[in-house]
C-alpha cells in the first residue's frame, strides 16, 4: 500500500506530499489543474522514462518520492537482496531528475532505474489513460493469459526450451558455416602449430631469457666492481673494517664516559655489522659470477627466435601461447567434424523435442487458465450493466512456433444476446473496452494479489448509471487491495472512500498545483461540483448526498 507521496520542483509542483489510505482514493480537479502530472511524478517513480523537461523552472532537480508498505513477495525479496537494499516495515523508491540524467534510489541505496522498474512492477499496475487500447492488439491478450499463476510457469519453461533450441541450432548453423573454412585450413593450421609447439612456447620465457642475458653481458663489469667491493671493504692495507673497527672503540669508550654517545655507538655497530655483511655477499657474488660467451649466445639465438616468431604472427609471446592452444582446438574439430556435427544434431532435435513438449503444456495451461477467466469477466461484466455478454479466450495454434509459444491467444467478446463472440477490436466500443479492461483488471487484481492499482481516466467512454455501476466495482475491488483513481465521472467519485481535489492556484506569480483531501462535506461539494459544473446549486448538493449514500450504503 502507497502510504505517502512527496514531489519536488516537478512540473507545476513545487512542493508536495499527499498521503493515501486503504480503500479508494479518489483524485478530481478542473481540466488543466494537474492530475495527469501527479500521474507522471507516480510514472516517474515507479521506473518509467525520466524527462528533464519535467523539472520546475529554476529549480536544479526534480525529485518524486513514494513510502510504500513492504508487502509479503518473495519475488519482491529476492530483488531488493540482490540489489543489496535493506529491507523493513517500508520502502521509500525515489527518482532524481537533472538535466545531466536521473537517479534511482530504494532505501536510500542508489539502484539502477531497471530495477526500480522491477521493484514497482511488483507494487503497483498503473492503468494510464489510453492502457485500455491495449486490449485491442492480441499480443496483449496473451500476456494477460501468460501472467497468470498457473500459466506463468509454463510460460517461462517455454521461453526457456526457445532459448535452448535457438541456442543448438546457432551451434549447428555455425558448425556447417565453418566447415568448408576449416576443411581448407586444416593444413595450414598443422603446419603453424607444429612450428609452435617444435619451439617449445612459454609465456613467461623472455623476461627470463633477457634478465640471464644481462647477468652474462655484465659479467666481467661484475666482477669488477664486487672487486673493488671487497678490498676497500676488508682486503686492502688500509680498509673500511680496520677504520670502521677503532671509531667503534673510540665510540664505545665515549658511552662509557658520557651516556649521550650511546644511541650513536649503537647505531654504528648496526651499521658496520651491515657493510661488513654487503662486502661479503660482494665476496661471494664475485665467486659466482660465470663468464660464458657460449650460454650468451645460446641466449641471444633463443631470444631472436622467439622475436621471430612474434613478428611472424603478430602476437606477443603469451598471445602466441594461447594462439597454439586455439589452433590445437580448431585441429581436433576439423579432425572430428562429423562426430561434431551428429552431436550438435542430437542437441537440436533434443532442443526441439523439450521445446514441442514446452509448447504443449503452455497450450494445456492457458486453455485451462482461459476458461475461469472469461466466466469471471462475464460476471464482472454483468455488474458493470453489461449483462449479456460473452467472453472467450481462444487459444488457436500457430503456423510457426514462435518465442511466446506455438499458439495465438485472443479475447472474443459478444456484449448482445445471441451474437457470436468477435475480436474486441471489431465489437467493443470505447466505454465497453474500458468495462472489460476494468473487470480484467479487478480478476487479475485477485489471482495476481498487487497491493496497488492506480487508473487514470478508466471511465473513458461511460457516465450516468454504467459509471455509477463502474464505480462500485472499483470500490468493491479496493477491499483487497488500495486503489488511487482519477475520474471527471460524479458516480465514480462518490464510491471514494478517502477524496483528494487537484487545485491550480498561482503564488508569487508563479502557477502551483496542489493536493487538498477532502473531509466529508468537502466530498459531497466536489461530487456536486461534478454534476453541475463551477455553479453550485442545492439541488446538486442534494444530488450528490444521494449518490454518496447509495454508495456507502452498498
Amino acid at each position: 500500500m502507497i502510504e505517502t507521496l512527496t514531489i519536488r520542483d516537478y512540473a507545476l509542483i513545487e512542493s508536495l506530499d499527499v498521503d493515501f489510505h486503504p480503500g479508494l482514493n479518489v483524485l478530481t480537479g478542473q481540466t488543466g489543474a494537474g492530475k495527469s502530472i501527479v500521474i507522471g511524478a507516480l510514472s516517474l517513480v515507479l521506473g518509467e522514462r525520466a524527462d528533464t523537461e519535467s523539472i520546475r523552472t529554476g529549480a536544479a532537480k526534480a525529485v518524486a518520492e513514494l513510502r510504500v508498505r513492504m508487502p509479503a513477495d518473495a519475488e519482491l525479496a529476492r530483488l531488493l537482496d540482490q540489489a543489496e537494499v535493506e529491507r523493513g516495515r517500508n520502502l521509500i523508491l525515489r527518482r532524481e531528475v537533472r538535466e545531466t540524467g536521473s537517479r534511482a534510489f530504494i532505501n536510500d541505496t542508489p539502484v539502477t532505474v531497471g530495477i526500480l522498474k522491477q521493484v514497482g512492477d511488483r507494487l503497483v499496475d498503473l492503468h494510464g489513460q489510453h492502457d485500455h487500447q491495449l486490449l485491442l492488439n492480441e499480443e496483449e491478450h496473451r500476456r494477460v493469459i501468460d501472467g497468470l499463476p498457473d500459466v506463468a510457469p509454463k510460460a517461462a519453461d517455454y521461453r526457456s526450451a526457445w532459448t535452448g533450441w535457438l541456442d543448438a541450432k546457432r551451434a549447428l548453423d555455425e558448425l556447417v558455416r565453418r566447415e568448408s573454412e576449416l576443411r581448407q585450413k586444416l593444413e595450414l593450421w598443422r603446419f603453424q602449430l607444429t612450428e609452435l609447439e617444435s619451439a617449445r612456447l612459454d609465456a613467461d620465457e623472455m623476461e627470463g631469457l633477457e634478465s640471464e642475458m644481462r647477468l652474462l653481458d655484465s659479467a666481467e663489469e661484475l666482477d669488477q666492481r664486487a672487486g673493488l667491493l671487497v678490498a676497500l671493504g676488508m682486503e686492502s692495507d688500509v680498509n673500511a673494517d680496520d677504520l670502521l673497527a677503532r671509531m667503534e672503540a673510540a665510540l664505545q669508550d665515549l658511552a662509557a664516559i658520557d651516556s649521550g654517545f650511546l644511541p650513536f655507538s649503537e647505531e654504528f655497530t648496526a651499521a658496520r655489522i651491515s657493510i661488513r655483511e654487503a662486502v661479503r655477499h660482494a665476496e661471494r657474488y664475485r665467486a659466482g659470477i660465470e663468464f660464458n660467451p657460449k650460454r650468451l649466445e645460446q641466449l641471444r639465438s633463443r631470444q631472436s627466435e622467439l622475436r621471430r616468431l612474434e613478428k611472424k604472427y603478430a602476437r606477443s609471446l603469451s598471445e602466441l601461447v594461447e594462439w597454439q592452444e586455439e589452433l590445437r582446438r580448431e585441429i581436433a574439430l576439423a579432425d572430428n567434424l562429423d562426430l561434431e556435427r551428429e552431436t550438435r544434431q542430437e542437441a537440436v532435435r533434443a532442443a526441439v523435442a523439450r521445446l514441442e513438449a514446452a509448447g504443449q503444456d503452455l497450450d494445456r495451461a492457458r486453455a485451462a487458465a482461459g476458461r475461469p477467466l472469461a466466466d469471471a469477466l462475464v460476471a464482472a461484466l454483468a455488474d458493470m450493466g453489461i449483462g449479456h455478454a460473452a467472453f472467450i479466450v481462444d487459444v488457436g495454434k500457430r503456423a510457426q512456433p514462435a518465442d511466446s509459444g506455438v499458439s495465438d491467444v485472443r479475447f472474443l467478446l459478444s456484449t448482445n444476446r445471441g451474437e457470436t463472440p468477435k475480436p474486441l477490436a471489431r465489437t467493443a466500443s470505447g466505454g465497453e473496452i474500458s468495462r472489460v479492461m476494468l473487470a480484467l483488471k479487478s480478476v487479475l487484481a485477485r489471482e495476481q494479489r498487487l497491493p496497488v492499482m492506480i487508473f487514470d481516466e478508466i471511465d473513458t467512454g461511460i457516465s450516468g448509471a454504467v459509471a455509477e455501476k463502474v464505480g462500485r466495482t472499483m470500490r468493491e475491488l479496493a477491499t483487497s487491495c488500495q486503489i488511487i483513481a482519477i475520474t471527471h465521472q460524479p458516480q465514480i467519485a462518490s464510491q471514494a472512500h478517502h477524496h483528494i481535489v487537484v487545485e491550480k492556484a498561482e503564488h508569487g506569480g508563479r502557477t502551483l498545483t496542489r493536493l487538498r483531501p477532502l473531509d466529508a462535506e468537502g466530498h459531497v461539494r466536489e461530487v456536486a461540483v461534478l454534476m453541475s459544473g463551477e455553479t453550485l446549486t442545492e439541488a446538486a448538493i442534494t444530488s450528490a448526498r444521494q449518490l454518496i449514500g447509495r454508495a456507502t450504503a452498498s
